[in-house]
């Protein structure tokens, strides 16, 4: 009876995470959606335990984790958010191999199938857990950001891969098979076989290093790509891991999460103009790039406070596109206050998100709504670029390859191709930096030097600040 219900609250629990995810898809619905999610979360997790005795060890592991993710969650920052998940990609991948090596080594005599999943969530979860972590230093500038390459990289990570396969085989081997298969080779196992926890043991330390190779090479600039790759990867170790378990959830779970996360990826990629395997073989910040742009000198036009809130004061329409600097200076506190005195004084204020803007997907609409910026002025790129000719005033906060007009002009630019914010096409731009230094592409932004282009150098928390102050003595 218990094993009917729990199956019951199983597919109950998968119902809420689908409703869930797709309620995520649209700004409106995202809370309502993440709560059902967790809903779900909790239903499996209940559902789980009805058939579990050893409560108190489990209860103990509940409050430990907890305790954690409270504190954490508390502590750090929105600017953050992105190291966060890639941290918890991390956490994710390393549960799910931890969980599948110890139920092989519980038992190392398993059907082929599960002998399989074993080796995949262990390889998967192994690669994630080192990456993620990897992706985190790069976020918080503990590693290198730029890639880091050295000669036969590639070449020694098809051969780690490759062994890693053979070490997946010999789980899938018993006595005899492996005795055979060694001998074939010449070589001699002696009385007994190799220790399961011996090959287990490797494969781990194999994958552990992959997931440091396959991330090093990997610029700043596609982080966002490698976060939601990472995700998806922490799915489909979870996925493989509820085979071994032949837990129906685990299995749901970590399908949706690594459909979802791979879809997520392709969506990048494709906002950014790139293929995946361009991104995993090392992708902007390799080296200094260069276009035709660069040969151009760039006259740059600055502008005061003073000067920037005389042309906020008349302007009627403001599309306001933040970008990482926004998220680095912690102004998204200082834009709300922006955008709410403009309304009141009778402009109209959008904001204008591009997919990629920041450190990980959707990081520009997380600040923004810890802003409490309400839902209904985000936009998405495709949704508002043909506005802005129409626009008195696009005010560009650090978002610089994303609105760089090369990507449209310049076929040897490095972005070439990459879909971008149509800022430049606006009556006025207003650019908040705080230097003149080139973004993650590593080229110069062609919108500095138009003539519609004024540059309001500082520190965006302080600029804007500082603007809505010269603003109120106009009022």
């Amino acid at each position: 009876m218990i094993h009917y219900f729990q199956n019951f609250l199983y597919l109950l629990a998968a119902v809420f995470f689908i409703v869930g995810i797709k309620r995520l898809s649209a700004v409106r619905t995202a809370r309502h959606g993440n709560f059902l999610a967790s809903f779900g979360m909790f239903l499996a997790v209940f559902s789980s335990l009805l058939s579990r005795l050893d409560y108190e060890l489990i209860l103990s592991g509940i409050l430990i984790g907890s305790s954690i993710g409270i504190f954490f969650a508390r502590k750090v920052k929105m600017t953050a958010m992105p190291q966060a998940v890639a941290i918890l990609n991390g956490f994710g991948g390393i549960s799910s191999l931890l969980v599948a090596s110890a139920e092989f080594l519980r038992n190392p005599r398993v059907e082929l199938d599960t002998s399989i999943s074993v080796g995949i969530s262990v390889l998967i979860g192994g690669i994630t857990f080192t990456g993620s972590l990897i992706a985190f230093g790069k976020l918080q500038g503990i590693v290198r950001e730029r890639s880091v390459i050295f000669p036969g990289q590639h070449i020694l990570n098809v051969i780690f891969f490759f062994i890693s396969i053979c070490l997946i085989g010999l789980i899938c081997l018993d006595y005899k098979e492996m005795e055979a298969l060694f001998g074939f080779f010449g070589l001699g196992l002696g009385q007994e076989a190799l220790p399961a926890n011996q090959i287990i043991l490797t494969l781990i330390i194999f994958s552990l290093i992959l997931g440091i190779l396959s991330v090093i090479p990997i610029g700043g600039a596609d982080m966002p790509v490698v976060i939601s790759l990472l995700n998806s990867y922490s799915g489909i170790a979870a996925a493989m891991t509820g085979f071994a378990l032949n837990n129906h959830i685990l299995i749901i779970t970590g399908a949706l999460v690594g459909a979802s996360g791979m879809i997520l990826t392709r969506i990048m990629c494709v906002s950014m103009n790139r293929s995946l395997m361009n991104v995993l073989l090392g992708g902007f910040g390799t080296k200094s790039q260069k276009s035709s742009s660069d040969a151009k000198e760039i006259v740059i036009k600055q502008i005061s406070s003073e000067e920037a809130s005389m042309m906020f004061d008349t302007a009627n329409s403001v599309v306001i596109v933040p970008g990482y600097g926004m998220a680095v200076a912690q102004a998204q506190h200082s834009v709300r206050d922006l955008s709410e005195f403009l309304e009141k004084k009778g402009s109209s204020v959008k904001f204008a998100i591009h997919p990629v803007a920041g450190r990980m997907p959707g990081h520009m609409n997380v600040l923004l709504a810890e802003a409490n910026i309400p839902y209904t002025q985000l936009y998405e790129m495709d949704a508002i670029n043909d506005e802005f000719p129409n626009v008195d005033i696009a005010l560009v906060i650090g978002a610089n390859d994303v609105t760089n007009p090369a990507a449209r002009n310049d076929t040897s630019s490095p972005i070439y191709g990459m879909p971008i914010l149509n800022v430049d096409k606006a009556r006025s731009v207003i650019v908040i930096k705080r230097s003149l230094n080139h973004g993650y592409a590593g080229i110069d932004n062609e919108l500095y030097g138009h003539d519609n282009c004024l540059m309001y150098l500082g520190d965006a928390k302080e600029a804007v600040s500082k603007l809505v102050s010269e603003l109120k003595i106009y009022a």
